[in-house]
């Protein structure tokens, strides 16, 4: 409590607060979203298993326009990195330092998920899991790396995507967005693969609006630039993305769930869909118009150190919410305990609370144990840099130094990647494909070393 009293003291007076708040809510929901729609049941061979209930809840469609907060956690994401950037600059680094002391809080915790998991599968083999079940269960584990491998995909094209935002502005989402309707209608005419590249551009889309955001907060005076966070403009925002939202899910081809519902042909959350981007735009104008009373609840100091908290944390906190549900489950089946009512029914409805219950309890053991390694990696960040920091290295150094460093963070993307598209039913004996765990070991280890060398260089 003290730390967090100090943390909340030293809060520069300039700091949106309310980015913070954010990136905690959108988490929380994203959690309690994947727990509350889990049924669970078992397989033919008595085996517990797990899988959404959506397509079963038609009623609940139009309740993900709010539950589906990804593009809340890429809005943030784009300030957050817009405004790093310009703090990097300004203490003269570039833009492999940056980038290096920003995969050190995303990479870290996730390391540590993917080699706990890892040493699970070999305990698990060797108690005579077939490897196809070893497969099913860390899969579902790493689900939220999915969604994470999106994230870290536009992290590293921050610096670019920043530098096109000041010289162009608005077109660049605007651009963004015309891209992703050509891959909705690719989709929707002709193979889904046609719509692959939506995963990266609809969020990088998303994130686009976050510099507009920051550069507004931060007097930026370019109209084109600037997305004043006032009540007026959200109100319009607002009112004006629903509206377009209802006519694309009625009219238009979209569906109406904002979350994926197996069997959907146009999934408007993998990959993100034109009618996703309206939906942030809706939900970029509720923030503005609940920007000001927010901003003056976060003064407080119990509110605002308890935001301080979770965000500490927040990343172990998504990472390990499925895994958490994973030990429940084997629990409570160990001890004949564990419920499967059908979906909708008044018992299943009932047995939501005792759930989501047990599973808070099972998550914060987690967190208690595996936070750590993140709240550290958080405190580490901003390395050196300025004049010292570059006198020791020419031209070239800096090419290669910004070399190595693309190749670790795509090895790492690209491996997550890889495991997030291999089949849930794999026969992988250490629960992810073999090339990508070394993939992934080897980037990390590599950008690890390079920050590292930055360290005892300076």
């Amino acid at each position: 409590m003290r730390r967090l009293r100090q943390l909340a003291e030293r809060t520069p007076a300039d700091r949106e607060r309310l980015v913070d708040l954010l990136r905690a809510v959108a988490i929380a929901m994203v959690v309690l979203g994947h727990w509350t729609v889990t049924v669970l049941g078992h397989d033919a061979a008595g085996r517990p298993t797990a899988r959404s209930a959506l397509p079963e809840l038609p009623w609940a469609y139009p309740l993900t326009w709010l539950a589906q907060v990804m593009p809340v956690f890429f809005l943030v994401g784009g300030y957050a990195n817009a405004a790093s950037l310009a703090a990097r600059r300004a203490r003269g680094g570039d833009a492999t330092d940056w980038l290096l002391d920003r995969s050190a809080r995303l990479i870290r915790p996730t390391t540590l998920l993917l080699l706990v998991l890892t040493g699970g599968a070999l305990v698990g083999r060797l108690a005579g899991a077939e490897p196809s079940t070893v497969r099913t269960v860390v899969w579902f584990a790493t689900v939220p790396l999915w969604f994470l491998s999106a994230y870290l995909a536009v992290v590293p094209l921050a610096p670019l995507t920043y530098a096109l935002h000041e010289r162009s502005g608005f077109a660049v989402p605007v651009a963004l967005a015309a891209l992703v309707a050509l891959g909705d209608l690719g989709r929707a005419t002709g193979p889904a693969t046609l719509a692959l590249g939506n995963y990266l551009l609809g969020w990088l889309a998303v994130h686009q609006l976050g510099y507009a955001w920051y550069d507004a907060r931060h007097g930026v005076d370019r109209p084109l630039r600037r997305l004043p966070p006032t009540p007026r403009v959200g109100w319009a925002l607002l009112l004006g993305g629903v509206a377009v939202l209802v006519l694309l899910t009625t009219v238009g081809p979209y569906p109406v769930s904002m979350l994926n519902v197996p069997g959907e042909r146009l999934d408007n959350a993998a990959p993100p869909s034109l009618a996703l981007l309206v939906l942030a735009t809706a939900q970029l104008g509720l923030i503005m118009v609940l920007r000001a009373p927010a901003e003056r609840w976060l003064r407080r100091p119990g509110p605002w150190q308890a935001v301080i908290a979770v965000n500490a944390v927040v990343l172990t906190v998504f990472l390990w919410h499925l895994s958490a549900a994973i030990l429940l489950v084997g629990g409570l089946d160990a001890v004949g305990l564990l419920p499967t009512p059908p979906v909708d029914s008044p018992a299943w409805l009932a047995w939501r609370v005792p759930w989501l219950l047990m599973l808070v309890v099972v998550l914060a053991a987690l967190v208690a144990v595996f936070g750590p390694v993140e709240a550290r990696a958080g405190r580490r960040g901003g390395g050196p840099t300025g004049a010292r920091h570059r006198a020791g290295r020419g031209l070239v150094g800096r090419r290669v130094r910004g070399g190595l460093t693309v190749a670790g963070y795509g090895a790492v993307v690209a491996a997550l990647v890889v495991n997030a598209v291999t089949p849930k039913d794999a026969p992988e004996p250490l629960g992810l494909p073999v090339t990508a765990l070394v993939a992934y070991l080897v980037g990390a280890g590599l950008l690890r070393l390079l920050r590292s060398a930055t360290k005892h260089r300076t």
